[in-house]
């Protein structure tokens, strides 16, 4: 199309896995494959537009805004696609799997619509993404969703067009594996600029959380103790301890109060699990946490780098807080549902320094859900880890060996050839996610950053609207899934409504199972047999047709 002949908008109906970058004109949803999804379940669409030219502009009218409006208020939602800098996209040996490259502003923040009002911007193109989730039965059946745009200025009707969206009378079960993503209470507090802990700060947890939930996101870390990771070596991050220490008359004496809270609001917001934070620091498990104690009255911080990890000092405190730690938390949490860690990403070369550290508190955590992230097979082979949770670019031994009780992770460290999540990607990368879970049969993935606001190694506090990258050092948007909205509230990015679109689709798959059986349903979802970790399809509407066809296994 040459611009310079365009005299009007231009609108194109896009599905959620499209990402509408302002220079460029965004792929059309195919309208032929049918949308249907499940009570509680959020279907999504956008409309990308782009205004006339600047020229036809100042000949006919001024420019104005749009007005978006939509024909079921009580079940759907408008939210505009905001671009977000990133400076540092990928790393210089990335794969042709990525959108882009090259710095710059690349579509991710969601911000909720203020009366349906968007003000547009000459020669670019931008989005609305829409939203439509019914949860009563009620509502179930066929719904017709109409996007009606009109021009603020003249009150001209400039787009209308309607999505037929099928709610299925039942829903979903439960995700049925653990979904961690980490949770850190201090980028709450020093981005909003409140007390660690106070009531302000607690209210800002519990949206947070409860966002977290939106996405399938099942356990939380809970930061029992300021947890050791993503910290320079020497470096310490803002303290966020929930459990009381003090030492009297030669012994510690613990407060629970402030952790119970926390076990209060992840319950109620549905959280199934909660991660201990790991006992030793990451990457060798050579150093303590941070664990701050009161002594006559001053509070001051008695472990850390300066610590060994097998100092009998930290032995004496564990010796002292684990059996009150594990009452507490058999009182107000399942045991079962309780996940430890000894130290995050340990490698072969560590193998001897992670056996020592652990051997200081195994006797003392008994029978309990230990597992660590790791890459390295041997690693595992070697006894240290029963539960590993393995890179899904080191995933292959642990298949080809027939582990049969393992989760994945991905992070900065997986950015060639396998899903992830960064802005950069297309959002099939990041969908594919709930298949590939399916798939292996993995009993659950962890995520470091549901909201990381640290530069990298947290020696200082990041504006997450402003800096998406880590402080320049990691893909833009691998360390958050939300951003710190206003009043506490977090506001969605496209990466979490795609996560949350691949969890349901993991849900639906066993669904599935249970209506006919694995076999067809591994037919359906991956008929040549072709599916793995690094190899997967990158055709958006494969996942939107094969979806449809669960779902039809699943209705008969």
């Amino acid at each position: 199309m040459n611009r310079a002949l365009r005299k009007n908008w231009d609108f194109i109906l896009c599905d959620s896995l499209e990402k509408v970058f302002p220079d460029e004109r965004p792929r059309a949803m195919d309208e032929s494959i049918p949308y249907s999804v499940f009570l509680g379940e959020t279907a999504s669409f956008q409309v990308a537009f782009l205004p006339p030219t600047i020229e036809n502009t100042l000949e006919h009218e001024k420019l104005g805004g749009l007005k978006f409006v939509h024909s079921d208020p009580t079940s759907t939602r408008l939210s505009s696609v905001e671009l977000v800098p990133c400076p540092m996209v990928a790393f210089d040996n990335a794969d042709d799997g990525y959108l882009r490259t090259a710095p710059g502003l690349y579509p991710d923040l969601l911000v909720p619509l203020v009366g349906g009002l968007v003000a547009p911007i000459v020669g670019q193109w931008r989005a609305v993404w829409v939203d439509f989730l019914v949860r009563d039965v009620g509502g179930a059946g066929r719904h017709v969703v109409t996007i009606e745009i009109s021009s603020t200025i003249s009150g001209e009707t400039l787009f209308s067009q309607s999505v037929a969206i099928t709610v299925l009378p039942r829903v979903l079960p439960k995700l049925g594996i653990v979904n961690t993503h980490w949770f850190h209470c201090d980028g709450l507090a020093n981005y909003y600029g409140v007390e660690v802990f106070g009531e302000e700060h607690w209210h800002i947890i519990d949206r947070f959380v409860e966002k977290a939930a939106a996405a399938d996101i099942n356990c939380l870390l809970c930061p029992i103790w300021t947890p050791p990771l993503d910290t320079v070596i020497g470096g310490l991050r803002t303290p966020t301890q929930l459990i009381d220490i003090s030492w009297v008359s030669g012994e510690y004496v613990f407060g629970f109060e402030r952790l119970i809270r926390w076990l209060d609001v992840c319950a109620s917001h549905g959280i199934q699990y909660v991660e201990v934070p790991h006992f030793f620091t990451q990457w060798g498990a050579e150093h303590t946490p941070a664990i701050y104690v009161m002594r006559d009255g001053i509070v001051s911080r008695d472990f850390g780098w300066e610590t060994e990890a097998t100092d009998p000092r930290y032995r004496e405190f564990l010796e002292a807080l684990i059996p009150k730690l594990k009452r507490v938390l058999g009182q107000y949490w399942d045991p079962l549902n309780v996940v430890y860690h000894i130290s995050d990403e340990p490698s072969g070369a560590m193998l001897e320094s992670y056996l020592r550290a652990k051997e200081v508190v195994s006797d003392l955590l008994g029978e309990v859900k230990i597992v660590d992230a790791l890459s390295d097979y041997d690693f595992y082979a070697a006894g240290a880890v029963t539960l590993p949770i393995v890179a899904t670019d080191a995933v292959e031994p642990f298949i080809a060996n027939h582990v049969d009780d393992f989760w994945v992770y991905y992070c900065v460290g997986q950015n060639k050839e396998v899903a992830n999540r960064f802005i950069g990607l297309p959002s099939v990368r990041n969908r594919v996610l709930g298949w590939q879970l399916f798939a292996f049969n993995v009993h659950g993935f962890l995520h470091w950053g549901y909201n990381f606001y640290n530069n990298q190694g947290s020696t200082r506090a990041i504006d997450p609207f402003a800096d998406t990258s880590v402080g320049g050092m990691f893909p833009a948007g691998d360390s958050f899934l939300v951003y710190p909205g206003p009043d506490g509230q977090p506001y969605e990015s496209i990466r979490f409504r795609v996560f949350a679109s691949a969890m349901a689709d993991h849900r639906a798959m066993c669904l599935a199972v249970e209506q006919t059986d694995r076999p067809t349903v591994m037919q359906t979802i991956d008929p040549n047999g072709t599916l793995a970790f690094d190899r997967f399809s990158y055709d958006p509407d494969f996942y939107r047709r094969t979806r449809e066809a669960i779902n039809l296994l699943i209705e008969g």
